[in-house]
């Protein structure tokens, strides 16, 4: 990022390629749409090239980025207030294939424990589902979170805690739904 900062651009394309794949799967995560994401990819990158002059060497390049990426899917979130995303939006997840250790009940049972998981994260509240993408999907630890939050990394403790049980408690339901 320093070299982009300097002014050589074509050190871009490098840093699109080792980080788009997962700033698409944030992006999927909470926007539910392929279109909606890949945009939202490009925008960042349009960031970066932007605010390249605010970056600080001293700071992860990927806690800045995700920064940018949280601010690009708030102003998106906040200009198409209102609309509705269906969990069938979400693209073409399926579950693993059947191996040959898994039999084909076995693999039927976590397919649907999946899907319902899916459900579950999909009825979170944008900030819970954020910290679990950024947490459990992502990777990132605490102490990045804590910077792209802007907050003490005891309040991502107790984020992630809540996120954690309030997704809990929805797929339960939905498990006690598809039990009756």
């Amino acid at each position: 990022m320093q070299e982009v900062r300097a002014g050589a651009m074509a050190k871009l394309a490098v840093l699109f390629e080792r980080h788009h794949r997962a700033l698409f799967g944030y992006f999927m995560s909470m926007t539910r749409k392929q279109e909606t994401a890949e945009d939202l990819v490009q925008d960042v990158f349009v960031r970066i090239l932007r605010y390249r002059s605010s970056y600080d060497a001293d700071r992860p390049f990927r806690t800045w980025m995700y920064q940018i990426a949280r601010n690009a899917n708030l102003d998106h979130a906040r200009k198409n207030r209102g609309e509705v995303v269906g969990i069938e939006e979400f693209g073409d997840r399926r579950p693993e294939p059947v191996s040959a250790a898994r039999g084909p009940e076995e693999a039927s049972i976590r397919g649907q424990d999946i899907r319902l998981l899916q459900r579950a994260l999909d009825r979170l509240p944008a900030d819970k589902r954020e910290i679990l993408v950024l947490s459990r999907f992502q990777g990132m630890k605490n102490e990045e979170l804590a910077q792209v939050l802007d907050c003490e990394i005891g309040a991502v403790k107790v984020r992630i805690y809540r996120a954690m049980k309030a997704l809990e408690e929805i797929y339960l339901a939905l498990v006690g739904e598809k039990a009756s």
